[in-house]
């Protein structure tokens, strides 16, 4: 974490049936895929990086076929609360043209869940073209490669399809999905490191980034890429690595890797 939060005063979060679009208010799970649409399931863990957000939902809304639903853990919330004209509101965010839906922890199991009804975590995964995770936390880091899951985000993680065999790529025009030394094809999950810089030079650190890219990365046969981080000074002052790459270089790939022009 590169802020302070403390001071901040939680967030009024509406429930998900009012935040989906293109779905009856009776079934916020109608995550219908869409021949001429692509799905980017965008989500933010707790850095101040997560201010960039909204810059990358609207350079994404140039592409007229590119749908975006938005993951928020609880500490990402604290940095987009209307403080700033650079923070606005997630409720403004939810009013941008190509959103269908924001979704937070206690989306998961709003009602008892009985035999029959969807999960949210499974029908995320299921609509995601890509998931980008930006800016990725050193916490969710840590719990990612422990393979966790006690947030909304870290289960669509969790459940995500390693195997290229539950959830098969769509055929999207210009897309060369990563693919194992089988042929088989997997959807890519792309993240972008955000913390303080001791926290980045920590050991823990390089262990775990290494895991993502060598062990789970796609030029290995596996679904993730790394997207480094940068020098600069941090919003804490520290001057150094671990600044989230500037949001315009990760929709750049993004766009790169969905075939899209820039």
């Amino acid at each position: 974490m590169t802020a302070q939060i403390h001071d901040l005063k939680p967030l009024n979060i509406r429930p998900v049936q009012h935040q989906i679009r293109d779905a009856p208010a009776t079934d916020p799970f109608d995550f219908e895929h869409r021949d001429d649409t692509i799905n980017v399931l965008l989500c933010a863990s707790g850095s101040v990086a997560t201010i960039k957000i909204p810059n990358m939902v609207n350079a994404l809304a140039k592409h007229a076929n590119v749908r975006v639903r938005l993951v928020f853990t609880a500490a990402a919330t604290n940095f987009l609360q209307g403080q700033s004209a650079e923070q606005p509101s997630i409720e403004d965010i939810e009013a941008l043209p190509n959103v269908d839906g924001i979704y937070f922890d206690e989306d998961e199991w709003k009602e008892p869940w009985v035999r029959g009804n969807k999960i949210l975590h499974i029908e995320l995964r299921r609509w995601a073209d890509i998931m980008v995770i930006a800016p990725l936390s050193a916490n969710e880091l840590a719990k990612m490669t422990q393979g966790w899951s006690d947030n909304l985000l870290l289960s669509v993680v969790r459940a995500w399809d390693t195997t290229g065999l539950i959830d098969p790529v769509r055929n999207i025009p210009g897309v060369q999905w990563p693919q194992d030394k089988a042929g088989i094809q997997k959807k890519r999950i792309l993240v972008a490191p955000s913390m303080n810089t001791a926290m980045w030079f920590q050991p823990i650190t390089k262990k775990q980034v290494q895991i993502l890219e060598e062990e789970w990365g796609v030029k290995n046969g596996g679904w993730f890429e790394v997207l480094q981080p940068m020098e600069k000074e941090l919003a804490c002052g520290d001057i150094g690595g671990g600044a989230m790459q500037d949001w315009r270089d990760i929709v750049g790939v993004l766009e790169d890797r969905l075939g899209l022009a820039r």
